[in-house]
């Protein structure tokens, strides 16, 4: 990163590293599976507007900053659009024309070393099972041959989830699930490698869910580890 970037993201991940640190009941299984140096691509499930948060929490225990592909709307928020321009995270134009822009911004950030973090459902899944795959991440992960990590999510939609009131709360459990590298040659299917990486956060979810140590059976937010299952992504 641009020596104004690491300052911008330094400064972020001072501020926000004690509260997740301490603020969140934490259990993380896979973190190592992460390279501690190179170009890697973190893809996680999306229940929580704290995902990225999360995820960074995660890599950071690796020692590792991340790029984050965010959608270009939030970009053009008062706050959090300077923050994230400042941190050098990457807009995505969905379903434009420019979208290819964002998949080469990704494949630069790659190129120079750094680990990129992808939501590959494009958004917040509105029952909190895991959705069908946009095909991005297969495509950076051909295009450049880098590693795609899955990863799986489970807590921090207790806090903030969307068309719900924030409910912060110390102590709330947050599990996080990092899964076996995944690579695709230039020849991959997308289609097939798209439902690869799901299928691969699909089983890391469950895994979340079962070794989550607040589950409540009955409540709006708690899900059975079972439940989570593959949604194969469109032709």
């Amino acid at each position: 990163m641009l020596p104004s970037v690491e300052f911008a993201y330094a400064t972020a991940a001072g501020v926000l590293r004690p509260l997740l640190r301490h603020g969140l009941r934490w259990t993380v299984e896979g973190a190592q599976l992460i390279p501690a140096h190179g170009p890697a691509i973190l893809a996680s499930n999306h229940i929580s507007y704290l995902d990225p948060f999360v995820v960074a929490k995660v890599a950071d225990l690796r020692h590792r900053r991340v790029r984050f592909l965010a959608k270009r709307e939030l970009f053009a928020r008062p706050v959090i659009g300077p923050a994230l321009r400042s941190a050098g995270q990457i807009p995505v134009d969905r379903a434009s024309l420019r979208a290819g822009a964002s998949m080469s911004a990704a494949e630069d950030a790659l190129a120079r070393g750094e680990c990129v973090a992808v939501f590959p459902e494009g958004t917040i899944s509105p029952d909190l099972e895991p959705m069908a795959g946009k095909s991005g991440t297969a495509r950076v992960a051909r295009a450049t041959g880098v590693a795609v990590y899955p990863i799986g999510l489970w807590g921090a939609h207790r806090i903030m989830y969307k068309g719900r009131r924030p409910e912060w709360r110390w102590g709330v459990a947050q599990s996080a699930v990092v899964g076996a590298p995944l690579r695709f040659g230039p020849d991959a299917n997308v289609r097939d490698a798209t439902d690869a990486i799901m299928a691969a956060i699909v089983a890391a979810v469950a895994r979340a869910r079962e070794i989550y140590p607040q589950a409540d059976p009955g409540s709006w937010w708690d899900r059975a580890p079972g439940s989570a299952t593959l949604q194969r992504s469109r032709a």
